[in-house]
């Protein structure tokens, strides 16, 4: 089979290689690939970024991604041959204390697809059992590919913000985790805005428009002006900080009201911040990382009702055996979420 794999330790670097298709464990499933989305993390491997350098080369990359099953190991039971599956994609160790406690996301060892073991940009992908979950009938397998982005950001809005309907929330970042967090955010009864930058004008905030958001370019506009008209005066009750970027962090804490949240979706790598305005209007910092098993659920709930929209959202231009293009695309801003039909590569 084919699969596309980073290759060696510099920008770029992507290539398609021939491999043997993989053969499952005892407590794994075959899975035949066939739609994948383009992550940010994705993107940095492309990139090299220091965060990636564990990686052993080369790598077939790929995690959010839907397929079905067409062989089971010897030892589950849970799913068999046929059924279309989605993974989610952070393996815990099932030994440490974050494990033990039911929050493999945050794992002391932590292995992740795509990253410490082959991924889904491939005709066929292994994956354990125990990290699947069934796609429900009423949801498309295209949309269901989306599942681990859009679960990544339930957890962030549902688990881990105080949201309540009425909420004025501003969304600093408007790549795809910024935009799934919109649409979460909207479905539980927020007023919505979006934050981007210059580069995000051509395709992101007119994306975010699109979806029926209001927007704000933060190099162009007057920040505080666009908060008072928005909030009528009183500050944002929520800021969820998608950038990955330090700046992200530092606008969310001038522009959050006084006892308001902030939550930090992206990596914003090291930042320095005055903490004593925070400590002294009792802002509430919270990090939010990955999604298990109850946000992939609520995220198949979301999809399937509508409230999250996938249609509208998903960049079915790119193919992966020219994958330069969807790369640079999402660098540059030029798109949001490539989605990509991994099924060729079984061609």
């Amino acid at each position: 089979m084919r699969g596309l794999a980073k290759v060696n330790r510099e920008a770029g670097s992507m290539e398609l290689i021939n491999v043997e298709t993989p053969s499952p464990s005892a407590d794994e499933v075959l899975i035949a690939v066939e739609y994948a989305g383009l992550c940010g993390s994705d993107a940095g491997i492309y990139q090299f970024k220091p965060a990636f350098e564990r990686m052993n080369l080369p790598t077939i990359i790929g995690h959010e991604y839907t397929g079905t099953i067409v062989e089971a190991g010897d030892d589950v039971t849970r799913f068999s041959s046929g059924e279309q599956v989605v993974e989610r994609p952070i393996h815990g160790c099932g030994e440490c204390y974050q494990c033990r406690i039911g929050m493999e996301n945050i794992c002391q060892t932590t292995e992740l697809t795509g990253i410490d073991h082959d991924g889904a940009y491939a005709g066929y992908v292994t994956a354990p059992a125990e990290s699947l979950q069934a796609v429900p009938k009423n949801v498309d397998p295209r949309h269901a590919a989306l599942a681990e982005p859009t679960a990544v950001c339930t957890r962030a809005v549902i688990e881990n913000s105080r949201i309540g309907a009425g909420d004025q929330v501003l969304v600093a970042g408007p790549g795809p985790i910024g935009l799934l967090t919109a649409q979460v955010a909207d479905a539980q009864g927020a007023e919505v805005a979006v934050a981007g930058v210059s580069q995000d004008t051509t395709y992101r905030l007119p994306l975010a428009e699109e979806l029926g958001y209001s927007t704000v370019n933060v190099e162009d506009a007057d920040l505080e002006m666009y908060r008072e008209e928005f909030t009528d005066g009183q500050g944002y009750d929520i800021i969820f900080d998608t950038t990955g970027h330090p700046s992200g962090l530092q606008m969310a804490t001038e522009v959050v009201r006084k006892g308001g949240q902030i939550v930090i979706v992206g990596q914003p790598g090291d930042t320095t911040l005055s903490y004593t305005s925070l400590v002294r209007s009792e802002v509430d910092l919270q990090c939010s990382y990955s999604a298990m098993y109850e946000d992939f659920n609520r995220a198949f709930r979301l999809i399937a009702s509508g409230d999250v929209d996938h249609d509208t959202f998903l960049d079915d231009r790119f193919s992966l055996l020219d994958s330069e293009a969807a790369f640079e695309a999402f660098l540059s801003g030029e798109t949001c979420k490539p989605h990509f039909d991994v099924s060729i590569l079984r061609e």
